[in-house]
């Protein structure tokens, strides 16, 4: 490999489309599913919100699955350490599209029923089953890219993750907002059956892919060899530990039902702007990713990109604070009843947190991808799942218990002030994690 650095560029490298045809196709594959994916969580959360009425009951979505989704990332990761990745993704995927399949067929149920004699408990079931078996595909596959791809092109390949990322949750969320209100929940979902089906072209296409190296066979063997490995990787627990903070404490996702109906106006409608806003961010920053080639200094650039996303959190809760109490004028459920002032701010400070979140995530994922050996990759893309997966789960919650007990305008604003504090103090105190080099990556 030469030792010359990358020319200089502004916008996405796409040279591992370029250089991996295999990874290309699992790019692709991923993210057009993935756009069905965001459509279905956004649409589970307003069916749920019309059926309760009640935010927490949203914010339990992503607790009652909280658990499983933790069991699903250390035991997948232990299943992609020890067998064909290949084929831990096509199960995966499988039972991933039949329980999107299953929520087709209880929505079509719930169409024709009172809301006041719904039962809301299987829309937790099969949002469950499908959080479980995408924690599985998501460790699995993002394990495969550093043997699909030369080590010099992973922080490329981070950076078009966010791209697909980016257009899953800018396009998905406003497509469920639209489809919600145009034909309704049974349709909204079947679309995302259909989405998910592109998911199996970039799966079935890959080589065989075992891990290298001696393995272990999933057990309690195999998790006690992650975390020996992790007591002796400071850099990447630390990567952990501040994407934990953020998520947190930084995901206002869940309030959107609410904000939506009571603070800013507008309905579904305003749902999917919103949750698209912040994803525009996350796009905009993938697609001007061209000068991290150049970053050396991971973990500072980590630490101050997720302080700038408490700013834009924080920020969010000012313009939530505003509308509750009047600022914007009267607001109503429809879309022509909302503030377009505050509505437009929202989404500002929105697709800033996209994009301070996406300058963190492509720069924790190449670090984790590049400082680890392969037969090791699995267990710890498990545990990095969990935490990518679990943070926003524990970011419900705790929004969803603040905004009920306290004021919708309080998780955002307090929790943005707090992600800023926290973690000033944890770079403070772990030396080696603002000094990382990546030209010299350790864990």
């Amino acid at each position: 490999m030469s030792d010359e650095p990358p020319p200089r560029r502004r916008f996405v490298d796409l040279s591992p489309l370029r250089a991996s045809p295999a990874f290309a196709r699992l790019w692709i594959g991923s993210a057009v599913s993935g756009i069905g994916a965001q459509l279905t969580i956004v649409a589970v959360g307003l069916q749920i919100y019309e059926l309760t009425a009640s935010t927490l009951a949203v914010g339990l979505v992503g607790g009652i699955a909280l658990l499983p989704m933790i069991v699903a990332g250390i035991w997948g990761g232990m299943l992609a350490d020890a067998f064909d990745r290949r084929r831990v993704l096509i199960v995966s995927a499988v039972v991933a599209w039949a329980s999107t399949a299953g929520l087709v067929v209880l929505a079509a149920v719930e169409a024709g029923r009172d809301p006041a004699e719904a039962d809301v408990w299987p829309f937790y079931v099969f949002t469950t089953i499908n959080t479980v078996s995408a924690t599985i595909m998501g460790a699995t596959r993002t394990a495969v890219i550093p043997r699909l791809l030369p080590p010099r092109l992973v922080s490329r390949a981070a950076a078009l993750g966010g791209i697909a990322i980016g257009a899953q949750l800018t396009v998905g969320p406003a497509l469920a907002g639209v489809l919600v209100a145009a034909v309704g929940f049974p349709i909204t979902f079947a679309v995302d059956v259909v989405l998910f089906s592109a998911g199996f072209l970039g799966i079935v296409s890959l080589p065989r892919l075992t891990p290298e190296g001696a393995t272990t066979k999933p057990g309690l063997a195999s998790i006690r060899e992650g975390v020996a490995f992790l007591r002796r990787a400071p850099n990447i627990r630390m990567s952990f530990l501040v994407d934990i903070v953020a998520m947190t404490f930084g995901r206002p996702f869940v309030l959107f039902p609410a904000v939506g109906a009571v603070a800013i106006g507008g309905g579904p409608v305003t749902v999917g702007i919103l949750t698209a806003a912040a994803a525009a961010g996350t796009f905009l920053a993938s697609l001007f990713s061209g000068p991290v080639g150049h970053v050396r200094r991971y973990g500072v650039a980590i630490g101050r990109a997720i302080q700038l996303y408490g700013l834009f959190v924080a920020a969010f809760g000012l313009v939530v604070l505003g509308g509750v109490t009047g600022l914007f004028g009267p607001v109503g459920p429809s879309f022509g009843e909302a503030s377009p002032v505050a509505l437009t701010l929202a989404a500002v400070a929105l697709a800033g947190t996209g994009a301070s979140d996406e300058v963190s995530a492509i720069f924790r994922s190449t670090m984790l991808l590049t400082a680890a050996p392969d037969a090791m990759r699995g267990r710890l893309q498990g545990v990095f799942t969990v935490v990518v997966g679990g943070g926003p789960r524990l970011g419900d919650l705790y929004a969803g218990i603040t905004a009920t007990a306290i004021a919708l305008w309080f998780p955002p604003l307090a929790g943005g002030l707090a992600i800023i504090a926290l973690i000033a103090v944890l770079l403070r105190v772990q030396p080696s994690f603002r000094a990382y080099d990546a030209m010299h990556p350790t864990p």
